[in-house]
């Protein structure tokens, strides 16, 4: 048996520098071809365990060890998320050193079935019946510990009862008594009641817990007008649990904004820009210019072909002087992605530059610095939609109807989107109290005394210097340069509206 493993030392360096955060690993060999996924709660130390040990009794795992050449990984929020991740590119790429879930298991789903009073019924089918499949749950530890907290807090009706006439029964059930069903039959709540409970546990299983909080806070200070001390107390016992749950950050319905045509995206779009990895998460950066005075750099980032504002970052240009978005690329990549590093956040599979072939050189630059060669880049050129990749002196042209050049597409257009948006923000940011600061002889007091008496600065522009006289301390001097410099602040920037 041997006693070292013929691991690279490169490769080893390599799964040192994986994040001590939850995802999913995946094992390529010399070709290139996926043979194991894994996941993992701690991607570094999952992936040098594979390592550490001089003798591996498994034939099978001596024989994956042997076979890796490459690994590559993708980062996730949760280890929930990564169970997800994990099932989905094994059902794509059907490693050959992966067994049980390339068999075609399924998870479950919570169903909530097509009824005037519907049922909660654990599937592991989804059929087109009409009914609200929430899932799938990759955990059954995860499944019970929600269902108890819906069995506890919002119990609907178990029997299969057909209730198509109301009263269909005379007396409820015991599970009525024991508080665990509303007595629908019976007629003891109404049909909108039941429908009430119905949505709040739909969101609850997706995931909403602040609306689902805000409305349950609402119930509760309604029963607390009436004196019904009992049922308050049953609701804030259920926002205790609710915020519990959430807290644990566990992710219920991932596969539902992952459809069939976002994954069929990513896949064609790892084949055309030959990725190691499935872009999962994809980053988009844009540039954005202030009257030509202030430069913002702005990432947005789409998982699994959604996007996820929570996760948008701009930043404000520090070192490039006037319009030149090269130099503004390559500042803010290196900005974001040393940020990412040093808070070991995740990295995505792929980042998207506007622009064309020097853009694309500038954010590489970026990325060198950093030690960050191996993040794959691509930059899109607006006019045409050509691909710009690194090495390549031609650019990629693809099909406007191509479902990889669309996912693209949308993602570019998103970061430009923002872009204009924090573009604005800064204006109007600028425009505020600011633009009466930044006037010499105004100061925060003067500027505020403008501001409470006539409202906001637009409006200051567009009155005449001897109105602003009123305010104390604005003499007639002062008050025109103050018009002055306003309405030449707003010719600047109408000329240069779109």
């Amino acid at each position: 048996m041997e006693t070292k493993l013929p691991m690279p030392e490169a490769l080893k360096d390599k799964a040192r520098r994986f994040p001590d955060r939850p995802g999913v690993y995946i094992m390529h060999d010399e070709s290139g071809r996926v043979i194991y996924v894994g996941k993992a709660r701690s991607l570094k130390k999952r992936v040098l365990s594979y390592f550490r040990h001089a003798q591996i009794a498994s034939p099978r795992l001596r024989k994956l060890i042997h076979s890796i050449s490459d690994i590559s990984f993708i980062r996730t929020e949760t280890e929930a998320e990564a169970l997800v991740v994990e099932a989905k590119l094994i059902k794509q790429y059907q490693p050959f050193f992966n067994v049980e879930l390339k068999m075609g298991e399924r998870y479950p789903y919570v169903r909530i079935t097509h009824e005037r009073f519907p049922r909660l019924i654990i599937t592991r089918h989804r059929e087109d019946d009409g009914s609200i499949y929430i899932g799938p749950y990759t955990r059954v530890s995860e499944l019970r510990q929600v269902l108890r907290l819906i069995e506890r807090y919002f119990p609907l009706r178990s029997c299969s009862a057909t209730l198509e006439s109301i009263p269909a029964r005379e007396r409820p059930c015991l599970r009525h008594f024991l508080g665990k069903c509303l007595a629908p039959c019976t007629g003891a709540c109404s049909e909108s009641e039941y429908r009430d409970r119905v949505d709040e546990i739909i969101m609850l299983l997706r995931g909403q817990a602040l609306p689902l909080v805000e409305r349950l806070r609402a119930k509760m200070e309604k029963a607390v007008e009436v004196l019904a001390f009992e049922e308050a107390a049953r609701m804030r016992d259920a926002i205790r649990a609710v915020w519990r749950l959430s807290r644990q950050k566990v992710s219920y319905s991932l596969s539902e904004d992952l459809d069939k045509n976002t994954w069929h995206a990513m896949t064609v779009l790892q084949s055309h820009l030959q990725l190691a990895a499935l872009p999962w998460r994809i980053d988009g950066c844009d540039i954005s210019h202030l009257s030509g005075r202030e430069s913002y750099g702005v990432f947005v980032v789409f998982e699994q072909g959604v996007a996820n504002p929570s996760l948008y970052r701009k930043f404000r240009i520090r070192t490039v002087e006037g319009v030149d978005d090269f130099r503004c690329i390559e500042e803010v990549v290196y900005r974001r992605y040393r940020r990412l590093l040093d808070e070991e956040e995740a990295l995505p599979q792929l980042l998207l530059v506007d622009g064309g072939a020097v853009q694309l050189q500038f954010a590489l630059q970026a990325l060198h610095k950093l030690g960050l060669d191996d993040l794959p880049v691509v930059a899109i050129a607006k006019e045409e939609e050509t691909l710009y990749l690194p090495g390549e002196k031609a650019p990629l042209r693809l099909s406007r109807e191509d479902p990889g050049l669309k996912l693209l597409q949308r993602v570019r257009d998103e970061a430009h989107r923002f872009a204009v948006s924090s573009h604005r923000h800064g204006r109007d940011q600028r425009y505020r109290r600011s633009a009466l600061e930044e006037i010499p002889g105004v100061g925060k007091r003067r500027a505020a005394a403008l501001l409470a008496m006539f409202g906001s600065v637009a409006r200051i522009s567009d009155l005449e210097p001897e109105q602003l006289t009123a305010v104390p301390g604005v003499g007639p001097s002062l008050a025109k340069r103050i018009i002055d410099t306003l309405r030449e602040g707003k010719d600047v920037e109408l000329s240069k509206a779109p």
